[in-house]
């Protein structure tokens, strides 16, 4: 019988792979370096190879470490998915939960949504991590998030995902500005308009961009920013119009009284928030079952939400 290397030995050469140091590899994994290290030339021995190259100023994976660490990578997401379908199949939900959101949805739906599930689910333990889009995909398929809530249109990948609600893009601008007085607000007008928009990385800059319709915000682009309330304060000091999703406006607006919000004409574009997940794992009625309670509490507390009340989980690939 072929002696395979432990769990614990994989989850030891994944965080030397991520740390490239061995101290800080074992603080992550709440053991002595001592101890990490014997576990890295023991998973050597066992396996007959080289994983790592050590001077005293580096650690560095040769090749074939590199491709050992994906695969043991791969390796430990099944064997925590396999003790969460266990113990999820007496009672889903409960334990820990690593999930993933954006920046311009979780400070605007957590304040609500965390109490709701500590109502509804008080088993379950969630880790929130907050990032953009892509960090976060590239995190859930390393296994470091079991799910995410994000926006699309974005290009997800291989997932499964969930959609949650509808979020109107909207237009912000100072109190005093001409466009005031429409009820609605039209793309002819925002080409006109000094535009000030969140920086690339954000998927939310792509949606505004779509919305608009616009091909290249350059000629009338005068700021970046990096986060929605900066672009909020911008407006507020009358240096152009913003973009911005509905689901932030009242917490945004609530301190910048300089600032009034119009539809977009004609059609009222949108984004729509999705929750997401690995396609290959085995807890995605659990995940749909924590999307209907997320898109409950955004529904009850969000009124600006046009959510889908018959949307069937989708395959965004």
């Amino acid at each position: 019988m072929v002696p395979l290397p432990s769990l614990q030995q994989l989850r030891f050469l994944c965080a030397l792979a991520e740390q490239c140091h061995f101290g800080r590899a074992a603080e992550s994994c709440a053991v002595t370096q001592s101890t990490l290290s014997g576990g890295i030339k023991e998973l050597e021995a066992r396996l007959g190879v080289t994983l790592f190259e050590r001077s005293h100023r580096h650690v560095m994976l040769t090749p074939l470490g590199k491709e050992i660490a994906t695969r043991a990578q791969r390796l430990l997401v099944d064997a925590e998915e396999l003790v969460g379908l266990a113990r999820n199949a007496h009672e889903p939900l409960s334990g820990p939960l690593r999930f993933g959101v954006i920046p311009t949805v979780g400070p605007y739906i957590l304040p609500s949504l965390l109490p709701h599930l500590g109502t509804e689910l008080p088993k379950l333990k969630l880790y929130v991590r907050e990032a953009q889009t892509a960090v976060l995909l590239d995190k859930l398929a390393a296994g470091e998030l079991d799910l995410l809530l994000a926006a699309i249109p974005f290009e997800l990948g291989d997932v499964e995902a969930m959609k949650i609600a509808e979020d109107p893009i909207v237009v912000a601008m100072p109190c005093n500005h001409p466009l005031r007085h429409h009820r609605v607000v039209s793309r002819d007008d925002l080409a006109r308009e000094q535009l000030l928009l969140i920086e690339d990385g954000h998927c939310l800059r792509s949606h505004s961009l779509q919305a608009c319709r616009i091909v290249d915000p350059v000629r009338n682009e005068v700021f970046q920013a990096t986060s929605l309330r900066t672009l909020v304060q911008m407006v507020a000091a009358e240096l152009g119009i913003t973009l911005m999703p509905q689901i932030a406006v009242e917490s945004e607006l609530a301190s910048s009284r300089n600032v009034v919000v119009r539809p977009l004409s004609p059609d009222e574009p949108f984004r729509t928030l999705v929750l997401a997940w690995r396609s290959t794992s085995s807890r995605g009625a659990e995940f749909r079952m924590l999307g209907n309670l997320i898109r409950e509490c955004l529904t009850g507390t969000k009124t600006a939400f046009a959510p889908d009340q018959n949307a069937q989980a989708l395959i965004a690939r």
